[in-house]
């Protein structure tokens, strides 16, 4: 018999998110724009919608003016000697106009795990700071009546452990035990503090016993990743693409099993874009803006990002553009038995820009030095470089092994540089292999992990950039795409109704 789910009034729900970064706080990559522009969209939509994290030494108290919200919260950490609990303190910013930020925030503070850390991440005790943020928001939920979320959703292993406390520890409790929760997974080789495809029997982490107490060396070997997908009401992750392919062994990091057996609670919603930041209309950091009704205009970005990489500008030659991680994850190395080839036989110019891996960096400015005229790096993090690649380069190199979701394919296509990707992931659920015989198509996709099947894909393109009436075509469309995050947080308004829906399920049949 199908599920009928109850039809609810916009603003009915109240959400908490809780994460480990969320800009402008905090921000090491994705997860922290996820953060930021997703609850900005559902807000938009009408939901009461708010964040928590920890408040790390790097926040700026006076620039971002907080209040006490809950002083002196005394979480318990299970252990059997004194000290049985951490205090902690809750604080609470409220968005201003200039602010950055549209969702009241909390912060939960604590001197030992947060505010004596440089880092967000990096610390080898990291279970013990992600499980007393999670204990952390659910008994601040539990002692503060001003505001109670009917949703939590918690991202990734470190927020593993709140699902489990709130099926387990606080299932008997009159305020949490009401409280649905979504798991969102944005990217399964992600589990622990440990390397989960060399687990010891002895540490196998099976996901039934309870959380270990703080000063039990078995927390470390938690598998955060599994928990979250046990004990969730439901899960998700960051494309469609991926929520099937992580039910297989090649993607699944050894829990496929498990997310076949709640495959009924499982979805995929894509990540998107802030059309307000990503737009070459309006961007602030690059030569000439335009868009897809005056595409010519584009012809100036380009000579600039030839300057600015110290290549000969020629607007006939065919640029390449890599923005991203260099990381074994990315598929970069697949150029490595192509290069000669590509560089010796074609107009073709190379930008790289990003940092990672020791042996891709230095494979990148090998290159360079190989071919002084043909590629050019900037091998450090830079905000805003990408912006100047995606508005000057040709193609943009998306290779993945694997690709959650991505954003560079999706903000290249906002510029109108156009994608060169693998079949995989988000990747395959934002980018349509161009087709000459149909007309239709934003981008040229390869499957097999393989250097030729890239070296193809690039001829392919190179072929078509050549018919510029042919390319502005394949511009236009690209451009033209919805990848914003109106679209996809109406997806996630359906999800939080569902999830309350199966908690709601679930107390019929206990």
């Amino acid at each position: 018999m199908p599920r009928i789910f109850s039809v609810r009034k916009k603003g009915d729900l109240k959400v908490l998110f809780v994460s480990t970064e969320a800009y402008p706080f905090t921000n090491m990559g994705g997860l922290g724009h996820v953060m930021h522009a997703l609850p900005r969209a559902l807000e938009k939509l009408g939901y009461d919608v708010r964040v928590m994290l920890p408040k790390y030494l790097s926040i700026d108290e006076e620039k971002y003016s907080m209040k006490m919200e809950v002083a002196n919260l005394q979480v318990p950490n299970d252990n059997e000697e004194e000290p049985t609990s951490l205090i902690c303190n809750v604080k609470r910013f409220d968005p201003t106009e200039d602010s950055n930020s549209s969702v009241t925030t909390y912060f939960l503070e604590n001197q030992e795990y947060y505010e004596q850390r440089a880092n967000v991440y990096g610390y080898a005790d990291d279970p013990i700071r992600w499980a007393l943020l999670s204990r952390g928001v659910l008994e601040f939920l539990r002692v503060d009546k001003a505001w109670a979320p009917d949703v939590i959703l918690a991202t990734d292993w470190s927020l593993g452990f709140l699902p489990n406390y709130l099926k387990t520890t606080y299932k008997k409790d009159p305020v949490l035990s009401k409280i649905a929760s979504i798991f969102s997974i944005h990217n399964m080789a992600y589990q622990g503090m440990f390397d989960h495809n060399f687990v010891q029997e002895m540490d196998f982490d099976d996901g039934h016993s309870l959380i270990p107490s703080f000063n039990d060396p078995r927390l470390m070997k938690i598998n955060g990743m599994r928990r979250g997908i046990m004990y969730a009401d439901a899960i998700n992750t960051i494309s469609p693409t991926y929520a099937k392919e992580i039910m297989t062994k090649d993607f699944g990091g050894g829990l496929d099993d498990l997310l076949r057996e709640r495959r009924a609670f499982l979805y995929g919603i894509l990540d998107g874009i802030d059309y307000k930041t990503w737009s070459p209309s309006t961007d602030p950091y690059i030569s000439q803006k335009y868009s897809k009704q005056n595409l010519g205009l584009r012809k100036e970005n380009k000579e600039t990002l030839q300057n600015r990489f110290g290549l000969p500008t020629n607007d006939d030659v065919f640029v390449m553009g890599i923005a991203s991680r260099l990381v074994g994850q990315k598929g970069f190395d697949l150029l490595r038995p192509i290069a000669k080839t590509l560089f010796e036989e074609l107009p073709i110019q190379l930008v790289v820009l990003g940092d990672g891996d020791t042996h891709l960096m230095k494979y990148f400015h090998e290159l360079e030095e190989s071919y002084p005229d043909k590629v050019g790096v900037h091998l450090k993090f830079d905000p805003v470089l990408p912006r100047l690649v995606f508005a000057g380069a040709d193609v943009v190199l998306v290779p993945s092994l694997f690709e959650p979701s991505g954003l560079v394919q999706m903000e290249a296509m906002r510029f109108g540089a156009i994608p060169i990707v693998r079949k995989t992931g988000g990747l395959v659920d934002t980018v349509e292999d161009y087709s000459s015989e149909e007309k239709k198509g934003t981008g040229f996709v390869f499957e097999k992990f393989d250097s030729l099947a890239l070296l193809v894909a690039i001829i392919r393109a190179y072929e078509n950039f050549k018919n510029k009436a042919n390319w502005q075509s394949i511009q236009e469309r690209a451009m033209g795409q919805d990848f914003s995050w109106e679209s996809s947080a109406k997806k996630y308004a359906e999800l939080l109704e569902k999830a309350v829906e199966f908690k709601s399920q679930q107390g019929e049949l206990s």
